[in-house]
């Protein structure tokens, strides 16, 4: 697991992100362990709290669950209706940047450009 300590996103925001892409891809499976608490802190040299913060949020959201005495464990997922959640926070999130992008006067072909800069689109 890679953090980067000098970015905008908090380290919370970024260990829950990588454990959740790593859930929905099938690379942590239901029923796996993630690693504890205290270990996660000092391999990644963090707050112990920093480390909490990250699966108590993956907890509220349901994709692992609190055992107690043996950790945090990878909860089955409805990958469609996961799937279909990440689909809505991208269409919000692309609605925003086509308000910005109205704004400062760029075409649909200029936005389409800005899109296939950021990433592969196929």
């Amino acid at each position: 697991m890679k953090i980067l300590l000098n970015s905008d996103i908090p380290i919370y925001k970024q260990i829950s992100a990588d454990f959740k892409e790593r859930i929905m891809n099938g690379t942590i499976s239901a029923g796996e362990y993630l690693p504890s608490i205290r270990g996660l802190a000092k391999e990644l040299k963090i707050s112990v709290i920093t480390t909490m913060k990250a699966y108590e949020e993956l907890c509220s959201e349901g994709l692992v669950s609190a055992v107690q005495g043996k950790g945090y464990i990878v909860n089955a997922q409805d990958t469609g209706m996961i799937k279909e959640q990440y689909m809505r926070l991208l269409e919000q999130h692309l609605q925003d940047a086509l308000d910005c992008a109205r704004l400062a006067g760029l075409s649909v072909d200029e936005v389409c450009e800005v899109l296939k800069t950021l990433g592969s689109i196929e």
